[in-house]
């Protein structure tokens, strides 16, 4: 790993508050290393993470990106009730889910717009609003 990919990865742990420890580095520096926004799977990063030679579980790296959730680093998009998405975007947007390809991307926020909302019932408030628009190849 090039040191400027660890040298992110340790200032975006830092922002967090979060102990920079060995998996916690690897991870962030795939995450955002090299400055560019990305949707992961914990499947996905842990491949990159072997690819990459580091010795990670897939338990570890689950844990971390719940972490980094936690320590509002990433954003969690669940896309089908059992498929989670994290993505190092934090900004409230909408994504595109590509059915065909397993694929979350960004979707541009300036063209979407809601109109109004549904009260909240007695007690609750409304915490935030996901959009995910599925697409899928025309046939």
């Amino acid at each position: 790993m090039i040191d400027t990919q660890i040298e992110t990865g340790t200032k975006w742990l830092a922002t967090a508050g979060l102990r920079p420890t060995r998996q916690r580095l690897t991870l962030a520096s795939l995450l955002v290393g090299d400055g560019r926004h990305r949707h992961v799977t914990a499947e996905s990063l842990f491949e990159a993470a072997r690819s990459d030679g580091a010795s990670v579980s897939l338990a570890t790296v689950y844990n971390t990106l719940r972490a980094f959730c936690e320590a509002g680093l990433l954003q969690e998009v669940t896309v089908d009730g059992s498929r989670s998405y994290f993505d190092t975007n934090t900004h409230d947007h909408p994504h595109f889910f590509w059915e065909d390809e397993g694929r979350l991307s960004d979707a541009p926020s300036e063209d979407l717009v809601i109109a109004q909302l549904p009260d909240a019932p007695e007690g609750a408030e409304i915490a935030s609003v996901d959009v995910v628009i599925r697409l899928r190849k025309k046939t």
